[in-house]
C-alpha cells in the first residue's frame, strides 16, 4: 500500500509491505498560491507579478550552471562559496532512471545553489551558479 506523507514542507511517497517501509519518490511541496480575490485594483497585482514572471529565481552574477534535462535532484556535491574546477561534479540529476553528473562549466567559486536536493527540475532550469 502507497501512502504521502508530508513532513516539513516535502512530500515522501512511501511504499508498506507486510510490515517493511521503503522510499518510492521524495520532493518538495510546492507553495500555497495567493488568494485570487483581493480588495486591491486589478492593475497592481498584475504590474506586480509582471517582475517575478521574468525572474522566477534570483540568479546570482556569474556564469549559471543549468539542467540539461528534466529530472529530480538526487545530490548537490558543493556548497555555496566552495572552489571548483571546470569538470568537478557538482550535483547528480537522476532521469528517466539514470543518474548523470552534472559538472562545473567554468573554474570559480560556487555564487550561489538555486535548488534544493529532491527538487524537480525542468530542462534549462539554473542549478548553481559560478563565480
Amino acid at each position: 500500500m502507497k501512502y504521502k506523507v508530508t513532513l516539513n514542507n516535502r512530500v515522501y511517497e512511501v511504499e508498506v509491505e507486510q510490515g517493511e517501509a521503503m522510499l518510492v519518490d521524495e520532493y518538495e511541496l510546492a507553495a500555497p498560491a495567493a488568494p485570487a480575490a483581493v480588495a486591491a485594483p486589478v492593475a497592481a497585482p498584475a504590474a506586480a507579478a509582471a517582475p517575478a514572471a521574468a525572474a522566477p529565481v534570483s540568479v546570482a552574477a556569474g556564469e549559471p550552471v543549468k539542467s540539461p534535462m528534466p529530472g529530480n535532484i538526487l545530490k548537490i556535491n558543493v556548497t555555496q562559496g566552495q572552489q571548483v574546477s571546470e569538470g568537478d561534479v557538482i550535483m547528480i540529476l537522476e532521469a528517466m532512471k539514470m543518474e548523470n553528473e552534472i559538472v562545473a562549466t567554468k573554474s570559480g567559486t560556487i555564487a550561489q545553489i538555486a535548488v534544493n536536493k529532491g527538487a524537480v527540475v525542468e530542462t534549462g532550469t539554473v542549478l548553481a551558479v559560478i563565480a
